[in-house]
């Protein structure tokens, strides 16, 4: 059985259909980054010897190189891709490579076709970017320096998928220039091979010959509208385009000639790596020859249905960031297959975190009295001031108080009711039938024991007189 189930799954596990090897080692100039490993870094099966080594050690090979599929094919671990985002958080600040980073996930998803049900054929965000046949497309042309900067950080978390990572590193990418929080989730599945890779031709392009139509085509064909597509533009408030890439813009300009980052290209904005609704008031005036217009970007406040949204980001960096953020999380989901299959959150473990130990102290303060042996040594008779105090000691325990030792059971038993609690009551009646009562006939009288006192008191008091 383990035969069969691997021989099903090898032939995705090569990385590229060019690949003799069924080890595929990757390097650091490498166009494709393959997602699974057989290294001597990867799963280790334990078994009982077998009288029959020879095929236990064919079948342990086929298991393990069919774990090794499952294992690719794995949810990310969500510990994992928490600290992958700090790691894409110092990348950002040391190399300022946030719009390469938006543009990898950007392209990764942006390849889905709403028309094509069955996954991976549809396109869309499944890691597919990191083969050299995706990578090779036109619209990809420098991406390649983005996979050089993210391979680390794979190798470093193998628990996450490619899939993940480059969205993960888009979306941090824009909120740590300034943007809005984007309601992320994960769980996205790789594709394997690079035949999964979809056909070039999907993604946008920047000159065409109806600006307006074309968006739409690539766009609509996504399943995004209007609204979604102008504020998706809006996300080229950051980075530059270089002529020798996209054969647009300019070598370099006054604001991009001295960097950060490596020099050159032609930005849209000044600041080109702070994210904010610029871009919008920017294409609007089109007063500086050193800003980038593609006909794309023109296309925003020529077109009578764009440029409602286009002057409301222009005027509203609040609007744009709400609708950018919705719109730039749904793109991430494009075409992906989750598992588990409703994702998963990063921020969903740390709400329930802070949320635990604020019911904690209710069920402190209602929780049933302690046992009576521990209290035997402080019962006096019970105080109404002492009953009151005992009521307020709830409030002291939910502002963090200290407790403090109580003078006495009592209040404790009543939970200040004037009645007595159940526990007092069978206290009390432990101890009067230990003297010989009932609650069913009083206790009988010594009267013998009674005249004998009388007397010796009679006694006592002639003899105080006498003397």
């Amino acid at each position: 059985m383990a035969e069969r189930i691997a021989a099903s799954l090898l032939p995705a596990a090569s990385p590229s259909p060019a690949s003799p090897s069924p080890r595929p080692r990757i390097s650091a100039a490498a166009a494709s980054f393959p997602c699974c490993s057989t290294s001597a870094g990867g799963l280790r099966l334990r078994s009982r010897p077998s009288r029959f080594p020879q095929k236990a050690a064919a079948r342990s090979g086929a298991v393990a190189r069919a774990r090794a599929v499952v294992r690719c094919m794995a949810a990310s671990d969500a510990a994992q891709l928490k600290s992958a985002r700090e790691d894409i958080r110092e990348i950002l600040k040391t190399t300022y490579c946030h719009p390469i980073m938006v543009r990898l996930g950007w392209h990764d998803s942006g390849t889905y076709d709403k028309n094509i049900e069955e996954w991976p054929q549809r396109g869309g965000a499944d890691g597919s970017l990191r083969f050299d046949a995706e990578l090779s497309h036109g619209a990809n042309a420098g991406l390649i320096n983005a996979l050089k900067l993210i391979q680390p950080i794979k190798d470093k978390y193998p628990g996450i998928t490619y899939a993940d990572l480059f969205q993960l590193a888009s979306a941090t990418a824009i909120e740590e220039a300034g943007g809005p929080k984007i309601p992320m989730k994960y769980g996205r599945v790789d594709v394997t091979a690079a035949e999964q890779c979809p056909p070039e031709g999907r993604l946008p392009d920047a000159g065409p010959r109806v600006p307006a139509d074309h968006l739409r085509e690539v766009f609509y064909r996504m399943g995004l509208d209007d609204k979604e597509i102008v504020a998706l533009s809006g996300a080229h408030t950051l980075g530059r385009s270089r002529p020798d890439r996209s054969g647009w813009g300019k070598p370099e300009t006054k604001y991009t000639k001295d960097g950060p980052g490596e020099p050159g290209g032609q930005s849209w904005t000044v600041e080109w790596l702070k994210f904010d609704n610029s871009y919008f008031k920017d294409i609007k005036e089109q007063r500086d020859q050193d800003l980038l217009v593609l006909p794309t970007d023109a296309a925003l406040f020529e077109d009578p249905s764009f440029k409602v949204y286009a002057e409301k980001y222009a005027e509203d960096q609040e609007a744009f960031f709400k609708d950018y953020a919705e719109a730039h999380a749904k793109l991430s989901n494009l075409g992906a297959k989750f598992d588990p299959p409703e994702g998963f959150s990063l921020d969903d473990e740390p709400a329930i975190e802070e949320k635990d130990p604020e019911p904690a102290p209710a069920p402190a303060a209602a929780a049933a009295p302690p046992p009576v042996e521990e209290k035997k040594e402080a019962e006096p008779t019970p105080v109404p001031v002492t009953v009151g105090a005992a009521v307020a000691s709830p409030a002291d325990d939910n502002n963090g108080a200290a407790p403090q030792p109580e003078p006495f059971v009592a209040a404790k038993y009543s939970y200040g009711k004037k009645e007595l609690s159940d526990t007092m009551k069978q206290k009390i009646r432990a101890e009067y039938e230990g003297f010989g009562g009932s609650p069913d006939k009083p206790l009988q009288s010594n009267y013998f024991l009674n005249i004998m006192l009388l007397i010796g008191g009679l006694a006592f008091l002639t003899s105080l007189l006498g003397s």
